[in-house]
């Protein structure tokens, strides 16, 4: 029944997506009360989002030890490909956020995606695909919790990428939006050339894509690092991670709610999760740990310091999933798996609930500049203690969700460094440790100063009357809420403890040395809390000074990469076009001229007057007459 259950996890949303597809797009300018399709696809969103939260739900009650189920798919000379689920405790709960923010999303979008606030208002007429393709990135990413082998695990991330490329350019309307998409896609395939090899490495060495195969394999020290590091490339794709990270500000082209199932749930997780998934292979390959060391420090601070000049709304979440990810990969690196999975729980929630709040701000003002913002509290009550919450729990104040399971990185990061604790050398655990500390300071202050500019203040929108959104957006955003407020401590109960756990015996780490990162944390909070009140109408981010555009620029990354790859990409393929056009055509092209200009010649011979036409006959007939004359006398 277990493994039944597990299987029927990411059927349900893939059905009512699948079934989703083929309802036909709404008429342009319909309202809610005149459209059916609309209807329907929101009754196949809720539904399939809700029924896979309720087994998630029954799937974490059930699932003590470890579940494995699996029948061969495929045998290619005896390289098995196998289909069945990999259950426990941990993708159980995984589970459980996804499905559980997947549903916030879902019926969050029934009031976002209208053009106006009224029930009777023209509603988005790419509705109907939307939340087809909302249902089966859920599916995607719930078959890569499950999953029992690699390959079905490489099927979900893949459909996971090409959801993605959908949802971003859903609102056609943005110029921006398609060319987001595009990049988001192109970037993440590059790191997902290096996941394949890495997987196909693993199932050769082990002769099977089964997990528990692979993880159970004696596999050779040189090919097992190289797997890993080629692994860790997919996984800086997918979880926006240096140097493959700059998808993820521009994918804030796509609508907010995808933004919430992108940087919550799905997506920027994904990594993470393969690497707890794989994290055996991982600990006997201390070098790809040490990468993944630096690529987590240089990620979490890089992040940080971006968010801090951003003055789009939507910017500051998106670079502050980047430095939260860089948390998770962090805790991966320095080898306890049990601390990213806490954070990546708790960064679920409140990050969830920020974007949901960011988006009935948008819907409010009209924009997403916080330059234009300001005075938002008194307006809009619930939207201000919302966001405060999810931000409280961003920056780690206690004894909201973050403060926990931040600071269960820090402490595993902090024994890595000073005992030596880890599978990672001692200088990771330093690295980390010290990055993360650092990150508390500098998302302490840009939380801070999102929430000063966009809700404290003076208005800046004279024209602008701004409310709470309506209870169909307002609810998930509510309850969303809670889990930010409260998830962390759970960290104190046994049986989330137990779940949570990723190897024997192992519990989530909350360190006792809390004074230093309460410390930075005032710290960072108060210098802008200083900046704003020495002038309100300024943005703190003035301090950074010359600093300032250089962050705001993701200290110019992008251009970096269209430098260095994309600009003799494109120049390759335009000297590869000139080729194939002048080369490669031009002999096909020249060879057909040819023969049609010596067809030609010889038709117009052929076309000849009959006077002449004899007389050649003639001529020919005597040069073959004594050509054979003087052939057979020489003979």
């Amino acid at each position: 029944m277990t493994g039944l259950l597990g299987a029927l996890l990411p059927a349900v949303p893939l059905v009512a997506g699948l079934v989703g597809l083929l309802l036909p797009p709404s008429p342009r300018g319909a309202t809610t009360g005149e459209d059916p399709a609309r209807r329907v696809a929101i009754g196949l969103g809720v539904a399939g989002a809700a029924g896979a939260l309720l087994i998630a739900v029954v799937l974490l009650v059930r699932v003590g030890q470890p579940v494995q189920t699996s029948t061969t798919w495929v045998d290619l000379g005896g390289l098995r490909v196998t289909l069945g689920v990999r259950l426990d405790g941990a993708a159980a709960l995984v589970a459980v956020a996804v499905a559980a923010v997947a549903l916030a999303v879902q019926v969050y979008s029934v009031g976002y995606l209208k053009r106006g606030p009224r029930d009777d208002v023209e509603v988005d007429h790419r509705y109907p695909p939307y939340a087809a393709q909302i249902s089966l990135f859920t599916a995607a990413m719930l078959l890569v919790v499950v999953a029992g082998d690699l390959i079905m695990l490489l099927v979900g991330w893949e459909v996971m990428g090409l959801c993605s490329y959908l949802l971003i350019a859903h609102d056609r309307r943005l110029p921006e939006a398609p060319a987001a998409a595009m990049k988001a896609f192109l970037v993440t395939r590059v790191g997902d050339v290096g996941f394949l090899l890495g997987i196909a490495l693993l199932g050769v060495s082990a002769g099977s894509f089964r997990i528990a195969d692979v993880l159970a394999h004696d596999h050779s020290a040189g090919m097992l690092t190289t797997a890993c590091l080629l692994l860790l490339a997919g996984v800086a794709g997918k979880s926006a991670q240096f140097p493959l990270h700059t998808w993820l500000p521009d994918a804030m082209a796509g609508p907010t709610p995808v933004s919430a199932l992108i940087h919550a749930a799905t997506m920027v997780a994904a990594g993470v999760y393969a690497v707890t998934r794989l994290y055996p292979l991982f600990e006997r390959a201390p070098a790809a740990l040490a990468v993944l060391g630096v690529m987590a420090a240089v990620t979490l601070l890089l992040g940080a310091l971006a968010a801090t000049a951003q003055d789009d709304l939507k910017r500051v979440l998106a670079w502050s999933t980047v430095s939260q990810i860089g948390y998770m990969t962090g805790a991966l690196a320095v080898g306890s798996p049990t601390a990213a999975l806490f954070h990546l729980l708790s960064h679920a929630a409140f990050k969830a609930l920020l974007f949901l709040a960011a988006g009935a701000v948008i819907h409010a003002v009209g924009t997403t500049l916080m330059s234009r913002m300001g005075g938002l509290r008194a307006t809009m009550p619930v939207t201000f203690w919302c966001t405060a919450i999810g931000l409280g729990a961003l920056a780690g104040v206690p004894p909201l969700s973050g403060f926990w399971s931040k600071d269960g990185v820090l402490a595993v990061a902090e024994a890595a460094a000073l005992d030596g604790a880890g599978p990672a050398p001692a200088w990771v655990g330093w690295l980390v440790w010290l990055a993360g500390l650092a990150g508390v300071a500098v998302t302490a202050w840009y939380a801070t100063r999102l929430l000063l500019r966009a809700f404290l203040g003076e208005s800046r929108m004279p024209l602008v009357h701004p409310h709470d959104p309506p209870a169909v957006m307002r609810w998930p955003v509510l309850l969303l809420a809670v889990p930010a407020a409260l998830l962390g401590l759970a960290a104190f109960l046994p049986p989330f403890t137990d779940r949570l756990s990723v190897g024997e015996g192992e519990l989530v780490h909350l360190g006792p040395a809390l004074l230093l990162p309460l410390a930075l944390l005032a710290l960072g909070a108060g210098l802008a809390w200083a900046g704003w009140r020495r002038d309100r109408t300024a943005d703190p981010a003035r301090a950074l000074g010359p600093l300032g555009p250089l962050f705001a620029a993701g200290f110019r990354l992008d251009d970096v990469q269209r430098a260095l790859v994309v600009r003799p990409v494109a120049a390759l393929a335009r000297v590869a076009r000139a080729g194939d056009e002048l080369v490669i055509d031009g002999a096909v092209e020249g060879t057909a001229r040819g023969a049609r200009d010596l067809g030609g010649a010889l038709a117009g011979l052929h076309r000849a007057a009959l006077p002449r036409a004899v007389a050649g006959v003639l001529a020919g007939a005597l040069l073959i007459g004594l050509a054979a004359v003087l052939i057979g006398g020489a003979v």
